[in-house]
């Protein structure tokens, strides 16, 4: 057993750059894992400045300084900022409020159409399974009010949260596209001299981080804007707040497309019933999500390696569960990383069997 695991060791780790990246990787896992509370404003701040930092090479190509070029895409960064804020957050609290205080009546409703449907179909349904399910709803809608009423009760801790982020997330946003070079090169002294293992992974893994982000963050937009129109223009109630999940959904890929479908159809149902308005609903809907599958994603991430639906549902799920919505975003990334350094990996074959 122990001559299998030194054999083990001494094909995979004898390289003295492997050992080096293995414990970079281990030390960078963990300190996300024990400090990814108390970092999230620094990480917030890299992401968005990652994410326009390819504004700043092209203000830069334009022939304009690089402070002028920071300059200028931070102050489109702050007027996008500053419309979210004045304008879809309230938009989207209002449409908010305005569900949760619906959802008594709607629920109601919907109580009374399912108890006539044991008496329509008698062999599939009794009375009992309809109260049960009525009486889980109540439950999880009881749950939707104790939450609601949680968050209210703790909204001054939750105020000074935010405020931290909306001022310490710009500030480290600018200082990471003025500085970032700077910042690169004073880390890279750190590294071994010999870092040619971790050159090529992370040669490989930079251009596929930037599209993925980048296009992950541009598919999202598209796809809640288009949701928009297509919503607001047939009519359907919550269109924003609707617009906004299904702009979120394509964070998860396969699962989110899934899980959204079920608001929008329940509350285009509820809104017309089983109408042409309904139909036309569902159609729109699911040609958004035809055209994002088959058209926007392969458009945007014509560049992402590919990796097996399989692997990347247990990304999600794994990265998931250990960083929450952070992990789901970058869970293909992660995956990424994960299979580029596989692949980089140097292997020692060994002699004699």
């Amino acid at each position: 057993m122990l001559k299998v695991l030194r054999n083990w060791v001494h094909r995979y780790f004898s390289d003295e750059q492997a050992v080096v990246l293995a414990v970079i990787l281990l030390l960078g896992f963990t300190a996300i894992l024990t400090l990814g509370g108390m970092l999230a404003p620094v990480l917030a701040g890299l992401v968005l400045a990652f994410l326009m930092q390819g504004l700043v090479n092209l203000a830069e190509r334009l022939r304009l300084s690089h402070t002028l070029a920071v300059w200028l895409v931070f102050t489109l960064f702050i007027g996008l900022l500053a419309v979210c804020l004045l304008v879809l957050l309230p938009l989207m609290w209002r449409q908010l409020s305005n569900l949760v205080n619906e959802l008594p009546r709607m629920l109601g409703e919907w109580q009374t159409l399912l108890l006539v449907l044991p008496e329509r179909y008698p062999l599939l349904l009794d009375e009992q399974q309809v109260l049960n399910a009525i009486e889980a709803a109540r439950g999880e809608l009881g749950k939707l009010g104790q939450w609601a009423l949680t968050i209210s009760l703790s909204s001054l801790p939750m105020l000074i949260n935010i405020m931290i982020y909306l001022v310490l997330v710009p500030i480290l946003v600018f200082f990471f596209l003025k500085d970032g070079s700077l910042i690169a090169r004073w880390m890279s002294g750190y590294l071994p001299q010999e870092r040619a293992l971790m050159t090529r992974v992370w040669q490989e893994m930079h251009l596929q981080i930037a599209n993925y982000i980048r296009g992950k963050v541009i598919e999202i937009f598209i796809c809640a804007v288009v949701t928009y129109i297509a919503f607001a223009y047939l009519g359907l109630n919550y269109a924003a707040l609707l617009a906004l999940l299904v702009g979120l959904s394509v964070v998860v890929p396969y699962i989110g497309a899934v899980v959204v479908t079920v608001p929008v159809a329940l509350i285009g149902l509820f809104q017309w019933g089983m109408s042409d308005q309904f139909i036309y609903l569902m159609v729109i809907y699911g040609i958004i999500q035809a055209l994002d599958g088959n058209v926007l994603v392969p458009l945007l991430f014509s560049e992402a390696v590919s990796l097996h639906p399989v692997a990347i549902i247990c990304a999600v799920l794994l990265f998931g569960g250990l960083w929450g919505f952070w992990g789901v975003f970058f869970a293909i990334p992660l995956a990424t990383l994960c299979k580029a350094v596989l692949d980089a990996w140097p292997r020692r074959e060994l002699l004699g069997g």
